[in-house]
């Protein structure tokens, strides 16, 4: 498992509103059995606008997501089996947004 890997929400029931999540633990971090994570909503589902740096809005397989952040959880690693992508390229966005809720600069 890598950071900013994407797979496939595994919860059926949520799939079709965050059809993606983004495991953003540090690879470091390998000894628990939980990953965390923040899905990735899509855009038109959230009236097609985010809310700037906390939940940026970002392009994943030629469509529209909102990264939510205020939904960052964790779920058990053996639910992340294989990753479909890397938003590795999006990793600066990722961590000022997570910063952002935590500090709120």
């Amino acid at each position: 498992m890598s950071q900013f890997d994407v797979y496939i929400n595994p919860n059926r029931n949520s799939r079709e509103a965050y059809p993606y999540i983004i495991d953003i633990q540090n690879s470091l971090i390998s000894d628990i059995t939980t990953r965390i994570v923040i899905p990735l909503g899509k855009l038109n589902r959230f009236g097609n606008e985010s809310l700037g740096k906390l939940t940026p809005a970002v392009e994943y397989e030629n469509d529209q997501f909102i990264l939510l952040t205020p939904q960052i959880t964790s779920i058990p690693s053996n639910l992340l089996k294989n990753p479909i992508g890397s938003v590795n390229s999006l990793r600066d966005e990722i961590i000022a947004a997570v910063d952002f809720a935590i500090t709120g600069i």
